[in-house]
Order: C-alpha cells, then sequence, then structure tokens
C-alpha cells in the first residue's frame, strides 16, 4: 500500500499470496469491473439493515464467475429477494459462463435459500465495448435466462482515465472549467482530506444537494457505516472544501477499489456555488487520485442534467452499461418486488418532501 495526497492510503489490487487477503475480496479487486458494491465490506455495511450475504460462484470453461448477493426477506411476504450490485464478477462474459452462473444460482437457491424470487445483477459492463461487441454479453445473459430489470444503481456515468499526465488532464477541462478552479483558488477555497469526526459536516451538504437536487438519501447513520467498513484499510477518503475561515463549502466522500476511484456521494452548499468551489474540490480529488497510484476516477453516475452537465466538464469518457438484469425464479414473486419497490420510493419521496417521480438517489444503494 502507498500513501498519497488524496489524505489516505490507496489499496493496490490485493495479492492472493497474501494469507489474511479474503479470497473474494481478491477476485474483485483484480477484476476490471470490479465495484466496492461487490466486496465483504459492503456487505458488512449492508447487514445492518437487513441484509445476509452469500458468494455464488462457478467454475466456467473459461473462467470462475460469480457475485456476492445480498439476500432479504421482507415480512410479511414469503418470498426472498436476491440482489448483487455490480456482479457478477466473471472471468469471461460468454454464453457459458453465464448458464454456469444462473446454474450455481439455482442450485443454491434449492439447497439453502428457499423460496427466492429473483437476483438482480447490474454490471459495469460498457455497451458495446470490449466485453459486449455486438451485444455479446448482452446475448450471452439472455441464453441463460436473464432479462431486463428496472436499474439500482446508474446505468450512465463518466470515468477520467488517470494514466495522463497532469497537464493533459487540465486540459481535458473544458476552458470554463479551468477558469471556475482558478476563481475558486482566488477566493481562497481550500481542500483538505477529514475524518469520522466530520461526517456530519459532509451530511449537511449532501443533506442541503439532496433537497435542492430532488433526490433521496438515507440517514447519517448509513454514511457512517459505509466510512467504519471502507476506512480501516484506507479505501474511503472524505474530501472538504472549505472558505478561508474554514466553513465547509463542498463535500466529496469517495471509495477505491484496486486502483479505481469512484465518488458515490458528494454535494456542495449554496455559498459554495457561488465561489465555485465544487470545481476545485473535484479537480483536487481527481490528481490526489492519480498521485496515489489509481489509474481511473469514476464520477459514478449522471443522474439528471445539472449534474451530468457539471461533470462532463471535467473530462474523461461517458460510459453506458448493459443494464440490470434479473434471473426470475419466481416471476409472482419479483412482480410482488416491483410494487412494493414502487410503493416504497413513492411513500419516501412523499415523506421528504419531494415532488414527482424523480431520480432515486444519486449515490450507491
Amino acid at each position: 500500500m502507498t500513501v498519497g495526497p488524496l489524505g489516505v492510503v490507496l489499496a493496490p489490487p490485493l495479492d492472493a499470496a497474501d494469507p489474511v487477503a479474503d479470497p473474494w475480496d481478491v477476485r474483485v479487486a483484480a477484476d476490471p469491473h470490479g465495484s466496492y458494491l461487490q466486496t465483504r465490506a459492503w456487505a458488512r455495511v449492508k447487514a445492518r439493515n437487513g441484509w445476509e450475504a452469500r458468494i455464488v460462484s462457478a467454475q466456467a470453461p473459461a473462467g470462475p464467475v460469480g457475485a456476492q448477493v445480498l439476500l432479504r426477506r421482507p415480512r410479511p411476504v414469503p418470498w426472498t429477494f436476491g440482489y448483487a450490485p455490480r456482479g457478477p464478477v466473471a472471468t469471461a462474459w460468454d454464453a457459458a459462463s453465464m448458464q454456469d452462473l444462473a446454474v450455481a444460482l439455482r442450485a443454491d437457491a434449492r439447497a439453502s435459500i428457499g423460496r427466492l424470487s429473483h437476483v438482480r445483477f447490474d454490471p459495469e459492463v460498457e455497451a458495446d465495448g470490449p466485453d459486449d461487441a455486438d451485444g455479446r454479453a448482452r446475448a450471452a445473459l439472455v441464453a441463460a435466462g436473464f432479462r431486463p430489470a428496472p436499474p439500482i444503481q446508474p446505468d450512465r456515468t463518466r470515468i477520467v482515465d488517470l494514466s495522463a499526465p497532469e497537464e493533459a488532464l487540465w486540459s481535458d477541462l473544458r476552458k470554463k472549467w479551468r477558469q471556475y478552479v482558478n476563481r475558486a483558488r482566488a477566493e481562497g477555497v481550500a481542500v483538505r482530506a477529514a475524518e469520522a469526526d466530520e461526517l456530519d459536516r459532509f451530511y449537511a451538504i449532501y443533506e442541503e444537494t439532496a433537497a435542492r437536487a430532488g433526490f433521496l438519501i438515507r440517514t447519517l447513520a448509513a454514511y457512517r457505516d459505509v466510512w467504519d467498513a471502507f476506512r480501516p484499510d484506507g479505501r474511503a477518503t472524505l474530501l472538504l472544501a472549505e472558505s478561508r475561515d474554514g466553513l465547509p463549502l463542498a463535500a466529496l466522500f469517495l471509495v477505491a477499489t484496486g486502483l479505481r476511484v469512484v465518488e458515490p456521494y458528494g454535494g456542495m452548499t449554496a455559498a459554495g456555488a457561488e465561489v465555485r468551489a465544487n470545481y476545485l474540490l473535484k479537480w483536487e480529488a481527481i490528481l490526489r487520485a492519480k498521485a496515489a497510484g489509481a489509474t481511473a476516477y469514476d464520477m459514478w453516475g449522471l443522474a439528471h442534467p445539472g449534474i451530468e452537465h457539471f461533470k462532463t466538464g471535467f473530462g474523461g469518457r461517458e460510459v453506458r452499461y448493459i443494464g440490470a438484469w434479473d434471473l426470475v425464479l419466481d416471476p409472482v414473486g419479483r412482480a410482488v418486488y416491483e410494487r412494493g419497490q414502487a410503493t416504497r420510493v413513492r411513500w419516501a419521496r412523499r415523506r421528504a418532501g419531494l415532488e414527482g417521480d424523480g431520480p432515486r438517489s444519486v449515490g450507491a444503494d
């Protein structure tokens, strides 16, 4: 591990020879599509909300394929629902691998899960990208019995390639964005790494942003759980942008997996918007991730036009994923789940005083 200006220890891909490394986390960190949502740390986060996690894996002809599946059985329904966020982790995205995964999931459901309605996957496989040339990955999923499903995680994002020199990254910003970064510096805005005792400052900013943009967030305790799960080995980072007198203006909560940094949570205050603090904050986050050894910076979703416009100005490229997919074991149970989810989100938005069917969230769920 190396300590960089990001303010944390950034873990490189885990070494399979490390006797204390979790074998599943080794696979996730080494996989180009590996996400922190497939790590054991995320399973610990979700356990606080009643989710049980299990690893389902198969040895396909092209190599291992598997997923960490989160399971929950809400009362009073008789079905268990499964979700593998950003899964599966696959050596190859071919028909045989997806078929072997489906067989393993069905077998595990019969042996130890019971009445499982469906398992949802939303892999970070780029549509028409190297693993989905001519729709190959999607065709493999269909052939194995998977069906398209409503997304839970963002199905579009922007990713900055950090292998480029700093000068190239800077020139990739829109001219106006470079001016805003410099303006924030001239206004005395400073960026620093923070620790757990300042999570409440992050949350106040995030809460203000959610109310302004019209999306749902969880309680402060939920983000403390994420911090507690990922911070001990240096995978979580909190960056704050502050005014000259220490007033919090913007915040980013970053999580690293392997050599990739993502920004699932962040926001700014009205005062921060006036001095363009969020522009300097994101630029600093990109630079610090690069200096700490990361090779990619993932802006984690383009939830609505305003967020998309802001993120696009920092360069990188837009990536569209192949979307969410369900392996349905009980169609009735899946239909009940969909109706329940829609009702739950409507009530949550109403309680939060949010109008319409805006984005459910902009962070991980």
